[in-house]
């Protein structure tokens, strides 16, 4: 029997128990926003009506009916399992529409919103932690300032900065709206800050505990300069960690991007989770809250096969 024959079943069964994983944390998921909603004060059913409106008793009972909130707890909840089984989000009691569509229809905004920011922190991570790792003085007391300014600073603190100085003041760039690339820059910029300071410490660390292995030093014996050995040999070793970090912090970018679109006035999953929460509008909050679930599990995965391709070590196991 050969050595691919034996890592088939191997194989299988490790995906097989990334599925399982991937369908418990979508149920826990589930499970912990409908517990939360029910926690809420107020009745759905006066909030789908709107304040002010002279409902009778009768209709509002027709109303609650109409939707299962009459019936127990735990009876809803079995329900709402049995609908997401097959794929049903449900209709959002605000807004009579289904969640699928309502979702669909936002998600474009905020993926780019989120994408962009990825790339450029990644980017600047990059850049301050191969430029200061192993080196001492100014350049690297400025970029670990740098660094700690950006993680401490609050999301819509940094973005109300950027809008002062480069739409008010300097008018580079839209105040609000998502038309076109200038429109992205700031909340792009506001976004990736954070996740940039992270990413270049642990980075740096890395790269600068990867300078004292015998490897690096052997290739510093064969000639190659400061950058070579940065680039080709220490960043593999040191992107492990990395790469580690940013699967979560990428996932704690849909999180960031409400705050982010109202400081920005910008359309997305943002305005759709505020306004789902305000209005404790059950099936939305909670199909996004599966949305996010999905993300993680996905990037988890992602995360997973770039480390077999980083460390091909792994690939044995």
């Amino acid at each position: 029997m050969s050595r691919s024959d034996l890592a088939l079943p191997g194989l299988l069964r490790g995906a097989a128990r990334r599925l399982l994983g991937a369908l418990a944390v979508l149920l826990g998921a589930a499970t912990v926003a409908f517990a939360a909603l029910q926690l809420i004060p107020g009745d759905p059913v006066t909030v789908m009506l709107g304040p002010g409106t002279a409902a009778t008793p009768e209709v509002k009972a027709q109303i609650r009916a109409q939707f299962g909130l009459d019936q127990p707890v735990a009876v809803q909840y079995l329900h709402y399992l049995e609908r997401l089984a097959t794929g049903d989000l449900g209709e959002s009691y605000q807004l009579q529409r289904p969640v699928a569509d309502l979702i669909g229809d936002q998600l474009g905004p905020t993926v780019q919103l989120a994408l962009a920011a990825l790339l450029l922190a990644a980017a600047l991570a990059l850049l301050g932690a191969v430029a200061t790792a192993g080196r001492r003085g100014a350049l690297r007391t400025i970029g670990s300032l740098a660094e700690l300014l950006a993680v401490s600073s609050p999301s819509y603190w940094t973005g109300i900065l950027l809008l002062t100085a480069f739409s008010f003041q300097l008018q580079i760039f839209p105040v609000a709206g998502d038309q076109g690339l200038p429109a992205l820059v700031l909340p792009a910029v506001t976004l990736a800050l954070p996740v940039a300071g992270v990413l270049a410490q642990v980075l740096r660390e890395g790269l600068e505990s990867a300078l004292g292995q015998p490897f690096t030093l052997t290739a510093r014996s064969r000639g190659l300069g400061r950058p070579a050995v940065l680039l080709r040999h220490a960043l593999r070793h040191a992107a492990a960690a990395t790469l580690t970090l940013a699967g979560w912090l990428t996932g704690s970018l849909l999180g960031g991007a409400v705050l982010v679109e109202s400081v920005f006035g910008r359309p997305g999953i943002g305005a759709l989770s505020l306004q789902g929460t305000t209005n404790k509008d059950m099936p939305l909050v909670i199909g996004l809250v599966l949305l996010s679930a999905l993300v993680f599990v996905l990037i988890s995965t992602l995360v997973d096969l770039l480390h077999l391709a980083v460390d091909p070590r792994l690939r044995s196991r």
